[in-house]
């Protein structure tokens, strides 16, 4: 795999992580709620659930490349054209200002915030048919380790997410009480959307 890719990869990969979704608030919420021990858990939990997603989206789509290059190559600009929903869908919440993430703070106990993380992560379809979008467009199928690349990134996306869930849970607290978190996620979310449209149709435009 060359370089360039890889820091491609690492670029969309956080641009799409920092994006302040259902996780995200998962997570701010039980940091809110238990403190920064409970966000934690969350976010570990979080992360084993991508573990599950990126095995299962590896070998499916393993499957796919030794059944069908051509096959894996329309579920490579499916999953394209599917970036640039999420681009769009990004920048218009930038723009109509509907980016707020509204939590409320409480001072209740969450209990099996690790294991509520891991089902909340595993059972989301979202995540799965994201992986299943994401991950060909690095993968070039013809190539002879086309598997090993595919559990490369997607371990490497499971690690990166997990980074970006622990920032969150760090920070999340203080960022998203704030009278600021209006305009945090707002630039989130117009950066991110514009990275995933540049990725998106860089990948429908290439050769």
């Amino acid at each position: 795999m060359e370089m360039n890719t890889l820091i491609l990869f690492v670029i969309a990969a956080l641009s799409i992580n920092l994006i302040p979704g259902p996780d995200v608030i998962y997570i701010v919420t039980n940091t809110m709620k238990g403190k920064m021990k409970s966000g934690i858990k969350a976010s570990l939990g979080l992360g084993v659930g991508y573990l599950i997603h990126t095995l299962g989206a590896v070998f499916g789509l393993s499957a796919l490349i030794l059944s069908s290059a051509f096959l894996f190559t329309v579920i490579k600009y499916l999953g394209a054209i599917y970036l640039l929903y999420l681009g769009v869908q990004s920048l218009l919440n930038c723009y109509k200002n509907q980016s707020k993430i509204c939590i409320e703070n409480t001072d209740s106990k969450q209990h099996n915030v690790f294991k509520q993380g891991v089902i909340v992560s595993v059972l989301n379809p979202k995540v799965a048919m994201f992986f299943l979008a994401f991950l060909p467009q690095f993968i070039n199928p013809n190539a002879l380790d086309a598997t090993t690349d595919l559990l490369t990134l997607g371990l490497l996306f499971s690690a990166l997410a997990t980074c970006c869930n622990l920032f969150y849970a760090s920070l999340g607290s203080f960022l998203f009480s704030s009278p600021k978190a209006l305009k945090y996620s707002r630039v989130l979310e117009g950066v991110s959307g514009t990275i995933l449209i540049a990725l998106g149709a860089k990948i429908a435009l290439s050769k």
